[in-house]
């Protein structure tokens, strides 16, 4: 399906996914895509200077305000999508996008112009580890008290994982299992209240004019740093085992950040197998054999 108007076009690769995942509520907002940026633009006296990209959940389309180069993003509300501005406005350009405006109920928010083309995903790995592990401590700064918290996810993380584990044939040993159970319910209740991107990774982290690095597209939540560790080591990770190995740029992020060797190593061995875990039940059998290769190494290390 294509819809267009004088503005802009849907991909239809981005339309197709998201009624296929949202149904008919996905595919009246589609529909209503073209009007709604049309609208926006007007009110905000936007010109669109640039084709119109996409990704999972939303649209990103290039304008211009004024003499500004700007990115419009439109895109499906949901809790994480909905967090993610909030999110960046009280960062407020420290180490992430900054917001020019934002319209929550309709779901569009108008970001200062980064990259697309350009991030840590084409860096040299022992760079990028540094770069990120930089933004990840510039992130940590204290939560609001409404922001979702590590010491809730830990809590149903702790309940879901061993009735995952045993739905799907107990694909680890049980004295993993034990160690991932007991770490968590230690380390949830006393989790930290500092903002973290839990979804961090390289091709989140774009260059700019403002800072050479910045980070997009966050999944904020209040807790330890250290938590969002492990998807900068799984998400790059041939790299890294291709370049001085996991054990290494463990310890570069850790330092990069610093953090707490010993709560990276944990919260790093709790989310991969959580990871590994989510892969199978999405059917995916590569990740888990990833997730596996880290928590081999910070359990021998």
């Amino acid at each position: 399906m294509s819809i267009t108007n004088p503005l802009i076009q849907v991909p239809f690769g981005f339309a197709e996914d998201t009624i296929t995942r949202e149904g008919e509520a996905g595919k009246a907002w589609i529909e209503a895509l073209p009007g709604t940026v049309e609208n926006v633009c007007r009110h905000w006296r936007l010109v669109i200077n640039g084709p119109v990209m996409n990704g999972y959940t939303g649209l990103a389309i290039p304008v211009q305000l004024d003499e500004e180069d700007c990115f419009l993003k439109v895109y499906w509300r949901d809790d994480d999508t909905d967090s993610a501005p909030l999110a960046l406005k009280i960062w407020n350009g420290r180490g992430a996008v900054k917001v020019l405006k934002h319209e929550p109920e309709v779901g569009i928010v108008l970001l200062e112009k980064l990259d697309p083309h350009s991030s840590l995903e084409n860096v040299e790995i022992g760079m990028a580890v540094g770069i990120a592990g930089q933004l990840l401590r510039r992130l940590a700064i204290p939560a609001p008290k409404d922001m979702r918290t590590v010491t809730d996810m830990a809590a149903r993380m702790e309940q879901s994982i061993p009735q995952r584990w045993e739905q799907f044939g107990r694909p680890f040993p049980r004295e993993l299992l034990d160690q991932v159970c007991d770490h968590t319910k230690q380390l949830g209740p006393r989790s930290n209240k500092l903002m973290t991107d839990y979804d961090l990774h390289y091709t989140d982290i774009l260059s700019g004019k403002r800072e050479p690095w910045l980070m997009i597209d966050p999944k904020a939540i209040a807790g330890d740093p250290e938590f969002s560790l492990a998807q900068l080591l799984w998400s790059r990770l041939e790299d890294i085992e291709s370049n001085k190995g996991i054990e290494y740029h463990f310890q570069a992020l850790v330092e990069a950040a610093g953090l707490s060797r010993e709560l990276a190593r944990s919260w790093t061995i709790i989310r991969c197998a959580d990871y590994w875990l989510w892969g199978l039940t999405v059917g995916l059998t590569y990740d888990p054999v990833r997730c596996s290769r880290i928590i081999e190494c910070l359990n021998r290390n």
